[in-house]
């Protein structure tokens, strides 16, 4: 059955039983397919995730191979930080998160994925923090009080959640006021072809489900967040092999050729009020990525 015959509800079901699967292969296969989803490449070893391996605070036994960036890099956490990470997945990200927040904070991973939150708490009683909470829930509709989170981030997740504009306004119901969030995803620019963007195992593989640039900075926007700021982009490339699955010769050549672009990017942005504003200036945006300024903490 194709997306546009799939309820919202369906596509999240299909999803939920994806990650479930995903959650039992080894980050090497995850992270030379498309977010685990479908066939790895052997064309390339890593399609989508940036190297988490010289991150402070990384966990190789909770890295599945399943990013799109960086986020906790670039989310400027400080200690005593309560921090979110939506999809926490096996929870790398949140004891990335953790090494920033320290003993006096607090981390909460979210997921819809019953494995996952197995797994993620598996590994946070390994390394005996305390303070690092998974809970099960939809990130749609959180399980989380109003105005707790100092920093929200999130890895290759929004894009495979069918109402976008739901989960920016959860995001913003959960962020203290002047509080932000950091957040690495995938999206669009120009149509996929139609048989990458029906098919089911596609949304799950984190690209059938992204929608246009323009469009996803446009919701979060319309939430109510200021000082949106695009902190990395990347392109993505989705090699033949996979192509070949999905699309002819001839429809490979028009796409890889065509005005279409596949993206990750990491987006900053924040939630009014509070006293404590970002200084704009802090994060500057160049070709290759970020430039970070001296004293700022968000490298």
């Amino acid at each position: 059955m194709s997306n546009t015959k799939k309820s919202a509800e369906e596509l999240k079901q299909t999803v939920k039983e994806k990650y479930s699967q995903i959650s039992e292969q080894s980050s090497d296969y995850n992270a030379s397919s498309c977010c685990g989803a479908g066939e790895a490449s052997q064309e390339v070893y890593n399609i989508m995730t940036d190297d988490y391996s010289e991150v402070e605070g990384y966990n190789a036994d909770a890295d599945l191979g399943l990013g799109c960036g960086l986020p906790t890099q670039f989310a400027k956490i400080k200690e005593g930080d309560t921090v979110i990470d939506l999809g926490s997945g096996a929870g790398n990200d949140c004891f990335v998160a953790r090494h920033e927040t320290g003993d006096e904070g607090k981390v909460i991973g979210i997921d819809f994925a019953e494995p996952m939150i197995a797994k993620a708490r598996k590994n946070a009683d390994k390394l005996g923090f305390n303070n690092v909470e998974f809970r099960y829930g939809d990130i749609e509709d959180m399980p989380v009080s109003d105005n707790v989170a100092d920093v929200i981030v999130s890895n290759c997740v929004l894009n495979l959640v069918p109402n976008k504009p739901n989960v920016f306004a959860e995001i913003y119901r959960t962020l203290k006021p002047g509080a932000h969030f950091s957040i690495s995803d995938i999206v669009l620019v120009g149509d996929l072809p139609d048989a990458l963007r029906e098919d089911a195992e596609m949304y799950a593989g984190c690209v059938a489900g992204a929608i246009q640039k323009d469009e996803y900075l446009r919701h979060i926007k319309e939430v109510g967040f200021e000082n949106i700021t695009i902190q990395k982009e990347k392109t993505i490339t989705i090699p033949d092999d996979i192509l070949n699955k999905y699309l002819s010769e001839e429809e490979i050549d028009e796409f890889k050729n065509g005005d279409t672009g596949i993206y990750s990017i990491t987006v900053f942005a924040q939630k009014l009020g509070g006293n404590d504003k970002v200084d704009e200036q802090e994060i500057e945006m160049i070709e290759d990525g970020p430039v970070c300024k001296p004293g700022s903490g968000c490298c």
